[in-house]
């Protein structure tokens, strides 16, 4: 489910007491609305007479049949009341991201009669749900038709797509070991596993060159000419001889390869420097590459890897994403700040500039093979799984890019509601300077998913 959509199962719920010919109408109002947003669900038609729970001797039959789907999350509809045992107990046992919901109630017949009252079966779910510790998201009572249902259900679909991340398990291999000056990335690998299913996999730096570099010396016809495409698309300074870009491409390929071969949903890379002078340039090329198809830490940053994934994962991988970093703010507002790092996906790049592979701008060196590109304009989602001491929190922000002056390497600046407060809340967290970046705004996705991870804190980034 890395790059897809979450199987929803559809558990509608009605009450005996209630028009049982109206939860039918809007069980199949539900189920409709469904398919035309393009949701894949499993619901209970077959299961249950009329598809519906009604009764808490339906809670055996609907837990095996949701668990025989392998349902990834859960939508509990109340379709004219609510049968509260029920509703408590199949997601209890199912303990998958849960939705509660009814349509809003009409007004009482011409004598008074009232076919549905669900507003009061959804207060009654909602006890027992608190009552047996099942963590849920609400929508708003409302008509089936409001924007809110739909905008709802999108943002607990990606709430779950991300949780899962951290509650079904993840693999990030580590090639190389942690760089020694890079304090900020030391993590605690047994609590990652413990706690968040999150496996460690380290890969030996030595082997992995061996393996790049014959990759490069056996891929020689097949490089050279997705070289010659390169110097055209792309502006290649100081890299005169093609082997340097072959071997680029041969660190992409291996580590794509050690990826399928492991089983990997993430790399956490030590980018310099050994790789860099077995190559004979700079690899962050390469790692812009594996970005399309991956999340990718630079600087052996594994909570960094966690936090693309997170992203990714509530993206339902639509699109790439990027690692970058808060670095200085913007010269003359307030509210500016550069993202920026190296290893952008080209994917991101802005259609009004070409890319350049070039010399690092910081480091003395006479290697190139450095990326250099704006990313593109755009609605941005950052966010950053950090934690110390047993401690783990995701921050989690919303911004716009804006305009600022041309820096190097891969950068966009972001306009936020207010950068000091987004400052001081970064420097007194757990977090570091690193955050996974992504196009479109997913906070209320990112921030609810944390209610499905035991022991992960959210902190939206936010004036207050």
């Amino acid at each position: 489910m890395s790059g897809s959509k979450p199987l929803l199962g559809l558990c509608p719920v009605g009450k005996f007491v209630f028009s049982n010919e109206d939860a039918l109408r809007y069980k199949e109002l539900i189920q409709a609305r469904l398919r035309e947003w393009d949701v894949s669900f499993v619901d209970l038609d077959g299961v249950l007479e009329d598809g519906l729970v009604k009764d808490q001797a339906h809670v055996g039959p609907v837990v095996e049949h949701f668990r025989r789907a392998r349902v990834d999350c859960l939508f509990l509809p109340h379709c004219n009341f609510g049968t509260e045992g029920a509703v408590g107990m199949i997601a209890q046992k199912l303990s998958l991201p849960t939705l509660l919901w009814g349509p809003r109630d009409e007004a009482p017949l011409s004598d008074g009669r009232r076919l549905r009252d669900t507003l009061c079966g959804l207060l009654a779910s909602s006890k027992v749900l608190h009552k047996l510790g099942v963590p849920f998201t609400y929508i708003e009572n409302c008509r089936v038709d409001d924007d809110l249902v739909r905008t709802g259900l999108d943002t607990f679909l990606r709430a779950a797509a991300a949780s899962r991340t951290l509650r079904n398990g993840v693999r990030i291999g580590l090639i190389g070991q942690r760089i020694d000056f890079f304090w900020t990335t030391i993590t605690n690998e047994s609590e990652l596993l413990e706690r968040f299913h999150v496996e460690v996999l380290p890969l030996d730096m030595v082997q992995f060159i061996e393996a790049a570099k014959q990759r490069a010396e056996s891929s020689r016809d097949r490089y050279a000419d997705e070289i010659r495409e390169l110097r055209k698309s792309c502006t290649v300074e100081g890299i005169k001889r093609d082997i340097s870009l072959m071997n680029v491409l041969g660190v992409r390929d291996q580590i794509l390869a050690l990826a399928e071969e492991h089983g990997l949903d993430g790399i956490a890379f030590q980018s310099f420097m050994s790789v860099i002078d077995a190559a004979g340039a700079y690899c962050s090329y390469a790692e812009a590459l594996v970005s399309e198809h991956l999340p990718l830490g630079a600087e052996s940053d594994i909570h960094g890897v966690i936090s693309d994934l997170l992203l990714r994962r509530a993206k339902f991988g639509a699109e790439a994403t990027f690692l970058a970093e808060f670095t200085v703010r913007h010269p003359t507002d307030d509210n500016g700040i550069l993202l920026w790092h190296a290893g952008a996906p080209l994917s991101l790049c802005s259609p009004d500039v070409t890319p350049k592979i070039g010399h690092h701008w910081i480091l003395p060196s006479p290697l190139s093979g450095m990326l250099h590109f704006k990313l593109k304009d755009g609605p941005i989602t950052v966010a950053r799984f950090d934690g110390d001491r047993g401690e783990y929190q995701l921050a989690v922000g919303e911004g716009q890019s804006m305009e600022g002056p041309n820096t190097l390497n891969n950068y966009v600046w972001m306009k936020v509601d207010d950068w000091p407060v987004w400052e001081r809340m970064l420097i007194e967290g757990p977090f570091i300077h690193h955050v996974a970046m992504a196009y479109g705004h997913y906070g209320d996705a990112l921030i609810e998913a944390c209610k499905y991870v035991p022991g992960l804190s959210p902190v939206r980034l936010a004036r207050g």
